[in-house]
């Protein structure tokens, strides 16, 4: 192991290439609003979306609390990636179905250890989780369950008769591909 000080510049790059190994299909979008917290990494998967929470070395877990209130909101699993200094007390600032990845720099390389895999999250809600999708992504999903385009209707409205009308499964799938599809270079 080697002594420097991993920081989160340091590890998100090597992580998301980590997990694009462990995923055939898989998106990543950074620093995505999550309630009134900002989520490091949100990994995109065909049917769930997970939010990651770095906390390297030089960061502690002052704001952890918080954050695991609104990851588990958003996201139907959720990791915490700690640096090897915290890896040993990672379990107790987090709930029990919440994964565990340790990183650390072996010969120059970060290497990364799945100290415990996540489970799927029991706090979290579809409405929270559709709130994260734009405007022409309801849109899209709408016309996908050939219902009315609600054009004058809010995202919570729209959010509702999708819940009411489309089964939970089918929106999970529906979530994540517009998040495969989101083009960043339109803003909705």
């Amino acid at each position: 192991m080697d002594d420097r000080v991993l920081l989160d510049a340091d590890i998100r790059e090597p992580l998301i290439l980590y997990f694009e190994q462990c995923y055939d299909k898989v998106r990543f979008l950074e620093e995505l609003v999550t309630g009134k917290a900002r989520a490091d990494v949100v990994m995109v998967l065909p049917d769930k979306v997970c939010g990651i929470e770095i906390k390297s070395d030089a960061d502690s877990y002052s704001r952890l609390d918080a954050q695991v209130k609104y990851y588990d909101k958003y996201y139907d699993e959720n990791y915490l990636v700690v640096g090897s200094t915290h890896a040993l007390h990672a379990a107790e600032h987090v709930p029990a179905y919440w994964g565990i990845i340790s990183v650390e720099l072996i010969k120059g390389a970060v290497d990364f250890y799945r100290v415990k895999e996540a489970k799927p999250n029991p706090k979290a809600k579809l409405k929270n989780k559709m709130s994260l999708l734009w405007k022409s992504e309801f849109s899209h999903i709408l016309a996908e369950n050939k219902m009315p385009k609600y054009a004058q209707k809010s995202k919570k409205f729209i959010s509702e008769k999708l819940i009411e009308k489309v089964p939970e499964a089918v929106l999970h799938k529906q979530i994540s591909e517009e998040l495969f599809e989101r083009d960043y270079t339109i803003y909705d």
